[in-house]
């Protein structure tokens, strides 16, 4: 036996139905598909979310709110975060550096979870109010840049 002489098991491949092709074949004349109606035509395919004319679900419902489409996104870093940043001064630069931010395509804020070990130079887009008193509790700055 070789590769060349391979063959499936019996039973196990079973060949095309070939539809509308006379009636002894099973598969004539309508080819399984009954009579008439929007099912029967060629090209017919119904979406799924079509509810058969009446009023859809997403219509009936009530839609509430929005989301403003000219909103900020910040870069939201904690206060127990900056302690992953080597060095007392910590910018959007050093942020990145350090893994806790992705990039600096948007502004920081900074925010009050956690404490600051140490005395360190914050300088981002906006902080928290509690933030900022942490911050200068531990004898260092917050800056708010452009």
């Amino acid at each position: 036996m070789g590769l060349d002489n391979l063959s499936p098991p019996r039973g196990s491949k079973s060949s095309a139905k070939r539809r509308g092709r006379g009636h002894g074949s099973g598969l004539g004349k309508t080819s399984g598909r009954g009579h008439k109606g929007q099912k029967s035509r060629s090209g017919a395919s119904i979406p799924a979310w079509f509810e058969g004319g009446q009023m859809p679900l997403y219509r009936r419902t009530p839609k509430r709110g929005f989301k403003p489409h000219r909103r900020t996104e910040w870069h939201i870093v904690n206060l127990s975060e900056l302690d992953r940043v080597e060095g007392s001064g910590i910018d959007p630069q050093a942020l990145r550096a350090s893994g806790i931010i992705r990039g600096t395509d948007r502004p920081v804020k900074i925010l009050g979870r956690g404490d600051v070990g140490r005395a360190v130079d914050v300088r981002a887009h906006a902080f928290s109010a509690s933030a900022r008193e942490k911050i200068e509790a531990a004898g260092g700055t917050a800056r708010v840049i452009e």
